[in-house]
């Protein structure tokens, strides 16, 4: 992709000439800032920020006046990507109507382009509903994080004798209802394959394979920050160790008297 700030029609491009998409997780503006730079085709505000970087055991406490801040920053860094808030659990099963509010609401006060939520069939009346208050609209289906307890935990889908049928047509829902692309968690790679053959619009895979039209994950998880990462992922950095080496060296220096430095000092 080209420089220049990335719209919601160049994904539909992309897949149509088989260019794959890429997508991480921002939670900030500094991080939002270094993938931007680096050329992250899209950046998503994802309610895993509870439990990645809040502290939460789920993604299911987090409200929309909490994601908003985080959003908005992540918004301000993106000079080039293209960026997609979640909206978190509670803020659009009840109807079609919550949803458009809490749609509306976080494009407001964050400045994301798109929102994301969970689910398909079951959700395509408030998807449609948000796409014709003319909102971008991401989908989300496989594993959803926000229906865990309801799922029976971290189970991989689109396995059974319908598993992959009930995938598609959900994913088909979605598309009629207006949706821009659809994100793919933890399903089997057979599944993916045939959503995004499917689909006239972009899938955007997370443990789904390399079928996919593109390829998320959690920053987190990608630059090696944490003790645990899921078994699809693949750390591309030690950012983690990186920042602990820098606190001890600089723990280290303050405790031996060496930091600051007569080069750090300002003299009359």
């Amino acid at each position: 992709m080209s420089p220049k700030k990335v719209r919601i029609h160049h994904f539909k491009e992309m897949k149509q000439r088989g260019e794959k998409i890429t997508m991480l997780t921002a939670y900030d503006f500094p991080t939002a800032r270094a993938f931007d730079a680096a050329g992250v085709d899209m950046l998503l505000v994802g309610d895993s920020m509870g439990d990645n970087m809040l502290g939460m055991e789920s993604t299911v406490p987090l409200t929309v006046d909490e994601m908003i801040p985080f959003a908005r920053a992540v918004s301000r860094a993106a000079q080039h990507a293209f960026v997609v808030a979640d909206l978190p659990f509670g803020s659009y099963e009840v109807s079609p109507e919550q949803a458009v509010e809490s749609s509306i609401r976080m494009m407001k006060l964050s400045g994301a382009q798109a929102i994301k939520f969970e689910g398909g069939r079951r959700i395509a009346r408030q998807v449609k509903a948000v796409t014709d208050a003319g909102i971008p609209f991401c989908g989300h289906l496989g594993f959803t994080p926000q229906s865990e307890n309801a799922l029976g935990g971290r189970r991989i889908q689109g396995r059974g004798d319908h598993g992959i049928e009930d995938l598609v047509a959900d994913a088909l829902a979605l598309q009629e209802a207006g949706a821009f692309a659809v994100v793919l968690e933890m399903v089997i790679a057979p599944a993916a394959k045939a959503v995004t053959e499917a689909l006239d619009i972009p899938t955007i895979g997370i443990g789904a394979g390399s079928d996919t039209d593109g390829q998320v994950l959690v920053w987190l998880d990608m630059a090696g920050v944490g003790d645990w990462h899921p078994s699809f992922s693949k750390q591309f950095g030690s950012v983690g160790q990186a920042m602990t080496d820098a606190a001890a060296a600089y723990v280290g220096e303050v405790k031996a008297v060496t930091f600051p430095g007569p080069e750090h000092r300002f003299d009359a």
